[in-house]
């Protein structure tokens, strides 16, 4: 028989709650905010370590030969990547609990830390990778993982050589069933020929870039969404009042919601940076602000999901669909 399970020992609070040990103790030279700065950082790790078991296990069901739209695993990928969103959430603000420190708090073991730096969180970057961060894609790519030891650097290249939540999505976007055979690219002459009406005189150029993201193009430079997949993401957003297309859009947009909240954390993250050490360099030597804001800048992993929305239209524009696509689209009568 198992022995009883105690709430203290199943959290392994002796290991937790001992695991604070702040450099202004070591020295004798008491700094009241390093506790919390300690805190918080340890929790951000904590959290980084649950989106990666959920990101793990969402790129395990894409990863699958086959996933069906109409099963519980594509429910299952939803429910995860939404909880992904209300994780970041919270690490958005934690950074109103930082703020409480003002800068000459900060200043009383700022000096200890370094050359320590959240520049060396090895977590975040290999999750960045996880999601589909390109390392040609990255700012500051030549130095990125200058400051990690060897096994974490080890970690975060495994990371980008193994296939993407980025990469999965393309090929589950590529897999979907409508429009197949010819009705394509009837449906795709239709639509086109609405968007480019429904154009401000300002707007006639899209037309170019419409044609560039959704024809067949063997040139993918640059990119991570192939034509075919594009043009199911846009079909997914056009029609996602369809029964079988709700769970696709909300997939989408749960993607969507999560390079939002990553950009916020950047954001937040680079405001808090400028109020307490102004134009300083960082402590892991970084430019500090301007660093942060030119990452924050490039580092849009599902920027390409977002650039669609230039090309929808108004729903009573939308072409219609055949009865047999439109039957698919919905509830099955019995």
């Amino acid at each position: 028989m198992a022995s009883e399970v105690h709430y203290h020992d199943y959290l392994q609070l002796d290991k937790i709650l001992n695991a604070q040990s702040p450099e202004s103790d070591k020295l004798h030279l008491p700094a009241h905010d390093e506790m919390l700065f300690i805190v918080i950082h340890q929790a951000y790790e904590l959290w980084f370590k649950q989106l990666h078991h959920e990101a793990d296990s969402v790129v395990g069901i894409m990863g699958k030969p086959a996933l069906n739209d109409n099963s519980p695993e594509l429910q299952t990928v939803v429910h995860r990547l939404s909880r992904c969103v209300t994780i970041l959430r919270v690490l958005v603000h934690q950074i109103d609990i930082m703020e409480t420190m003002t800068p000459m708090d900060f200043l009383d073991f700022r000096d200890m830390l370094r050359p320590a730096s959240g520049f060396q969180s090895w977590q975040f970057k290999e999750l960045e990778a996880k999601l589909g961060l390109k390392f040609e894609h990255r700012h500051g790519k030549e130095y990125y993982t200058a400051q990690l030891r060897p096994e974490q650097v080890d970690i975060i290249k495994k990371a980008e050589g193994s296939r993407s939540l980025l990469q999965l999505l393309n090929s589950w976007l590529e897999r979907m069933p409508f429009l197949k055979e010819g009705a394509d690219e009837n449906f795709w002459s239709s639509y086109k020929e609405n968007y480019q009406s429904s154009l401000a005189e300002g707007e006639k150029n899209n037309i170019a870039a419409f044609e560039e993201i959704f024809d067949n193009s063997d040139d993918m430079t640059g990119r991570s969404l192939s034509p075919a997949a594009c043009r199911a993401a846009l079909f997914i957003m056009l029609y996602r009042g369809y029964p079988l297309l709700q769970l696709p859009f909300q997939l989408l947009n749960c993607l969507l919601e999560i390079d939002e909240q990553l950009s916020s954390w950047r954001y937040r993250h680079m405001n808090m940076v400028h109020r307490m050490i102004g134009i300083r360099i960082g402590t892991g030597g970084s430019t500090g602000k301007d660093y942060l804001k030119a990452a924050a800048d490039k580092h849009y992993i599902f920027r390409e999901i977002a650039q669609l929305n230039s090309f929808l239209i108004e729903r009573r524009k939308l072409p219609v669909l055949p009865a047999a696509i439109e039957s698919m689209l919905g509830f099955v009568a019995y």
